[in-house]
């Protein structure tokens, strides 16, 4: 069976980790049979990581603050996680389903696709952000 979006619930979320004036800084989107529909969020990003389990596979729309002493900015990431214990049929379809989940989650830094723990590591997906930054002003003395 061909899987599915719930666009509307899906671009809710999206947009409460987008605007400003919430406090949620993540959000998942999962599977619910062949749908694919929001899940959990929050703003701890520790408790995202919690979410990102050896038996799921998920999507997951993360805020980071990076930037340096000179300037500070917001950046999105698209985190695609496949857990160890995935069927490789799942896994292979998740890099389709993908390209629904981008439909909705339009604005992003950066793209991962990350199935090891170590690889969801802040100062590890931060670092990545960065490069992807542009100006970087850490080096210069003040």
């Amino acid at each position: 069976m061909a899987t599915k979006i719930d666009k509307e619930a899906c671009r809710e979320a999206y947009n409460l980790v987008r605007d400003d004036a919430t406090e949620v800084n993540w959000v998942t989107f999962k599977y619910n049979g062949s749908t694919i529909v929001p899940g959990d969020q929050g703003v701890d990003y520790e408790t995202f990581k919690r979410t990102c389990t050896d038996d799921v596979r998920l999507f997951g729309f993360v805020r980071f603050t990076t930037g340096d002493a000179m300037s500070k900015r917001v950046k999105f990431a698209l985190i695609t996680w496949i857990g160890e214990d995935v069927s490789g049929l799942q896994r292979a379809k998740t890099g389709t389903d993908k390209t629904l989940v981008k439909e909705v989650v339009q604005n992003f830094a950066k793209e991962f696709v990350i199935s090891d723990h170590k690889e969801l590591d802040e100062d590890y997906i931060k670092n990545e952000l960065k490069k992807a930054g542009g100006a970087n002003y850490d080096a210069q003395t003040e």
